[in-house]
């Protein structure tokens, strides 16, 4: 019988706290989004704006994780009703669902 050697692999998982961005003009991309919100918080690299998969055009929302609870509430408190884009936006925390 031969003696197989098994190996877990460490993965490193972080928390994360994630807000939904409503109101995005069509033309802001991630990068106009994660500058906007920076600010507020250590970002993780995890910010989406949500896509049609056919046109590949804007759904106007998007998602920005921050690292800590702290951060994404000082986000969704200093970001909520603020003009991005000449759009005004609207902002929540994101539940998984």
């Amino acid at each position: 019988m031969v003696k197989q050697d098994c190996h877990l692999k460490h993965k490193t998982f972080f928390v994360t706290f994630s807000i939904v961005v409503l109101g995005l003009s069509y033309d802001t991309n991630e990068t106009v989004l994660k500058d906007a919100f920076r600010q507020h918080g250590e970002i993780i690299e995890a910010v989406k704006i949500i896509c049609d998969h056919v046109s590949g055009k804007s759904q106007g929302y998007g998602f920005v994780q921050f690292t800590s609870e702290s951060a994404a509430s000082m986000a969704l408190k200093e970001m909520n009703g603020q003009f991005l884009d000449g759009r005004h936006v609207r902002v929540y925390f994101a539940h998984k669902g």
